[in-house]
């Protein structure tokens, strides 16, 4: 039985929450029984980590299809100095917890003290974030 597109905008979250904010999230719709996703991104690994997140929810992804795009003009994320586990970064929201962020970018919410370790020098404690703050989120 085909599924409805909430059905699939809520399976992929994950992979589509990581479109948005790794660039632009064009759009997500249903073409035929498939969920649609088109994005742009700034570069080749923003791309791929998109593709990781959607193979992490459903290797086949056989009710998916996915346009990730390049666009080589969007700001480039800066990479920490001489850090190879640079991820991506991610500006803090209103109501977003360290482990609600983890769950985002990692599929798993106890995940939270890899980023809270990657941003020491922002964060003194794993329960105080503030919007607005940009946190690396490591690979």
């Amino acid at each position: 039985m085909p599924q409805t597109l909430e059905q699939l905008k809520q399976k992929y979250q994950t992979a589509i929450s990581l479109a948005q904010n790794s660039g632009h999230l064009q759009n997500v719709n249903m073409a035929g029984d498939k969920l649609f996703i088109r994005a742009e991104v700034a570069n080749e690994e923003l791309k791929n980590a998109v593709w990781n997140e959607i193979k992490k929810v459903d290797s086949g992804f056989s009710d998916l299809t996915a346009d990730i795009t390049i666009n080589s003009s969007m700001p480039q994320p800066a990479a920490a100095a001489g850090s190879g586990s640079f991820g991506k970064t991610y500006t803090v929201k209103s109501g977003d917890t360290l482990s609600g962020i983890a769950q985002q970018f990692y599929g798993d919410a106890s995940k939270y003290n890899k980023i809270f370790e990657a941003n020491h020098d922002k964060l003194t404690s794993a329960d105080q974030i503030r919007p607005g703050q940009e946190l690396v989120i490591p690979s």
